[in-house]
């Protein structure tokens, strides 16, 4: 039998939020504004496939004390090994992007 099978970008998404959140410092992930509050679990996350190239993106809250170069280069590391390891992909680019850091009294 011949084909292939291709998990979708929305299910890479996941995959991707879920490695991001293991790593210490991560917070939590930031959506749009319109859909912060909402339960999707990839939201703040946006994953490209082109021309056979997959580029992850994860917009973060971190640790207030968290350091943003060390934390960002562990999520990076955690989203790309998870991704290979659960779906067979190897994304060319995983982008982080720091959009806040919240004091502990902010816990979410």
């Amino acid at each position: 039998m011949e084909g292939h099978a291709l998990i979708s970008t929305d299910i890479l998404a996941r995959y991707a939020g879920d490695a991001a959140r293991e790593v210490a410092g991560v917070r939590e992930l930031v959506g749009s504004g319109l859909h912060r509050h909402t339960l999707h679990r990839h939201d703040g996350t946006k994953v490209t496939r082109e021309a056979g190239r997959v580029a992850v993106e994860l917009h973060l809250s971190l640790d207030w004390d968290a350091s943003a170069p060390a934390v960002g280069a562990q999520v990076q590391t955690r989203v790309a090994d998870y991704l290979a390891r659960m779906a067979d992909v190897r994304p060319d680019s995983v982008d982080i992007v720091v959009d806040e850091f919240r004091p502990p009294s902010q816990r979410s």
